[in-house]
This record gives structure tokens, C-alpha cells and sequence, in this order.
């Protein structure tokens, strides 16, 4: 059976942001904790070895696939910062038009810095990725 990779661990996420090459991007995964743990209302996890979550839901897809996820997060990759919401929300696109200079993938938006972004979008973009996972997977 398929195994995730992606599950919430023990590890420190204090210590890995520490251990980030980059200075900017270590000063900047700070801000962003902070920002994600006051907008969120959740403790920070550590979800495998790079990606810092909060809080987490459970999804089961029609083809039976299923597993845990966390509702919102970020991650300093080496060439960008990706950060992590709700794939397939049509409101997150209308509030990525005016979050400043990023680009997208399915689930993950990218930054290069947090001085391109406007902060009060992002906290949207947290609030708003949360309301909508909550509602499309209700806790049982």
C-alpha cells in the first residue's frame, strides 16, 4: 500500500529553521511562523523534513485514496519559499491577484522573499484556505 511521506513528526521546527542556509530566508521563516501561528490559531509541526504545518485535516478521495494534511504551511526551499494552501480554492486566486510578486503551482504558491508580498493578503490566503478545507472535509 502507498505510504506518505508527508506526515507530522517530532522534529523541531525551531531547529530547522535555524539550520536554513540562507540568512534572509532564516529571517524570513521566522516572520513567516509567527505570522502562519498567530493567523492560523495552530501550533507549528513539522510535516516530513522540510514542510512547517498547521493544524491538519483528512482527506478521502473518490478513488479511495486517503490520508492527513496539513490546513495551511510553508516551506524555505532553496531557490524560493513555497507556501502551502487550500489546491482548487476559486477565492485564492481572486486574493493571489493583488498578494504581490509569486508564482503557483497546484498546491503551492512561491516567494522569493517576504518583502514582495503584500502580509495582510497572506493572512487571507490563511484564513480563507482553512475555512474552505474545513468545509470541504468536516471532522467526523
Amino acid at each position: 500500500m502507498y505510504e506518505l511521506k508527508t506526515k507530522e513528526t517530532d522534529n523541531s521546527v525551531i531547529h530547522f529553521i535555524e539550520n536554513v542556509d540562507s540568512p534572509k530566508k532564516r529571517e524570513d521563516s521566522f516572520k513567516l511562523l509567527d505570522l502562519f501561528s498567530e493567523t492560523s490559531g495552530y501550533e507549528a509541526k513539522m510535516w516530513g523534513p522540510s514542510i512547517i504545518g498547521f493544524g491538519s485535516y483528512h482527506y478521502k478521495y473518490a478513488s479511495g485514496h486517503e490520508g492527513d494534511a496539513p490546513l495551511v504551511g510553508f516551506s524555505p526551499r532553496k531557490a524560493k519559499i513555497s507556501l502551502y494552501f487550500a489546491p482548487g480554492d476559486t477565492e485564492r486566486e481572486e486574493l493571489l491577484k493583488e498578494f504581490g510578486k509569486h508564482t503557483t503551482g497546484k498546491a503551492c504558491v512561491y516567494i522569493n522573499k517576504m518583502a514582495d508580498i503584500d502580509v495582510e493578503v497572506l493572512k487571507k490566503l490563511i484564513k480563507q484556505s482553512i475555512k474552505f478545507l474545513r468545509e470541504t472535509y468536516p471532522e467526523e
